[in-house]
């Protein structure tokens, strides 16, 4: 999967681009059709811990996944981004497709 990573408001470290492209590339195991993603990582000037959000956009055949959290570290919010990507890959995996035909009279 191709996987675009970019840092708004800081220099990304070799070794969290690395980190997110592993993450991401474990997603290929619960839903083997994805396109692309897109890895957005921010920091927020707050007072709070919490301040670094990651947001991912992943691209599949018919929808694009669109999930953003905040948490401590950039690692922390990929793993808790990853892990709903993953629930949404599971769900439409399994939901059944509707192919209507017409009908014969």
């Amino acid at each position: 999967m191709k996987v675009t990573t970019q840092s708004v408001n800081f220099n990304a470290e070799e070794s969290l681009i690395d980190f997110v492209q592993k993450r991401m590339n474990k997603l290929d195991l619960f839903y083997d059709r994805t396109i692309g993603a897109d890895v957005f990582l921010k920091v927020v000037n707050t007072r709070g811990k919490e301040n670094k959000i990651a947001e991912i956009k992943l691209h599949v055949p018919g929808d694009v996944f669109v999930v953003k959290k905040q948490c401590k570290s950039f690692e922390e919010a990929i793993d808790s981004a990853c892990g709903s990507l993953e629930r949404k890959l599971l769900k439409k995996k399994t939901k059944p497709t509707v192919v209507y035909a017409p009908k014969i009279s």
